[in-house]
């Protein structure tokens, strides 16, 4: 057997933990940090009065073993885990991680609606489309906001993400024009937008943005196309497209198209992490919850821009 190969310039990873306001987490929080190895060899297995642990002089294998597995837990939180963090020799990496308060809520205090308009008018004209008045737009808002947190959570954070997804011309939320509100839940939403999006995501696809999924109708009732986002391990965007759906308005044939999230992408993730016992179970509809905790470790491990939906949890 081959002996590890040993950097002149040792590895180092630095996990760093936070909490569903997206803040470091408190001090005096005790965190269980578990660290293994590529080779499945755990690393490091203790309890920190911190919010951040620093491991340095790791050893460089030069191969899958390379791979480290992060994982941090507290008393009271649900537990928060990522895979791969490549250590890399001379280089230190950081992985941030977020941990949930197990009895956490949904905090809509940036969302006000007057709010949303001045600082995230994207999501407020979407969600006004098709009313029949301000008033109406905005008591239908708040309606959603006081009866149904999930659903408004699950739009908060695919509308965050789909802005985050540069096409050819523009995101996908330039192309939305209106919700279709009896078909939100708490795992997708449904819109009319402009067919142009279908042709944007197409063209995005060939540039290596999306995959294209096999068989979306047997997944997606009704669905002629869908293309799933591979940027990140965890947490992408699924765009389906229901072109055989159209609505006529002012001359343009608006489609219908079906935006939700994928928890992960590596299947290794779901073993080696088991983060999501309750939300991965079969029949289960996909937490909100665990989407924005996902994919704000994605973003921030990818150093994308910043997943900022207009809510924390708390």
């Amino acid at each position: 057997m081959t002996s590890p190969k040993l950097a002149v310039n040792p590895c180092a990873i630095t996990v760093a933990v936070f909490d569903g306001s997206r803040q470091p987490m408190a001090a005096g929080q005790q965190v269980l940090f578990t660290v293994r190895n590529g080779n499945q060899k755990q690393v490091y297995r203790d309890f920190q009065q911190a919010s951040r642990l620093a491991l340095t002089d790791l050893p460089f294998f030069d191969n899958s073993g390379d791979n480290y597995t992060v994982i941090a837990s507290a008393d009271g939180y649900e537990q928060a885990g990522f895979f791969p963090v490549k250590a890399i020799p001379g280089v230190p990496v950081e992985a941030d991680l977020m941990l949930l308060r197990g009895d956490g809520t949904f905090n809509f205090s940036q969302a006000g609606w007057e709010r949303l308009g001045r600082e995230r008018a994207d999501m407020a004209e979407l969600l006004a489309a098709g009313a029949a008045s301000a008033v109406a737009a905005r008591n239908r808002y708040e309606d959603l906001l006081e009866r149904k947190a999930p659903v408004l959570a699950c739009y908060f954070n695919l509308i965050t993400a789909m802005s985050q997804i540069l096409l050819p011309t523009g995101t996908p939320v330039n192309y939305l024009k209106e919700l279709i509100w009896e078909d939100m839940t708490q795992a997708r939403f449904f819109a009319w937008a402009d067919p142009e999006i279908v042709n944007q995501v197409r063209l995005a696809a060939a540039q290596g943005v999306f995959a294209r999924e096999p068989a979306a109708e047997k997944f997606h009732p009704g669905a002629t196309e869908s293309f799933k986002q591979v940027q990140f391990g965890e947490a992408n965007v699924q765009l389906t497209f229901h072109e055989n759906d159209r609505r006529m308005v002012d001359g343009v044939n608006w489609v219908k198209v079906e935006p939700d999230v994928d928890y992960f992408k590596d299947p290794v993730a779901h073993t080696l992490l088991e983060v999501l016992p309750n939300a991965l179970k079969r029949g289960q509809m996909t937490d909100p919850r665990q989407v924005y905790v996902l994919r704000w470790i994605a973003g921030r491990h990818a150093q994308g821009p910043e997943f900022d939906p207009p809510y924390t949890i708390s």
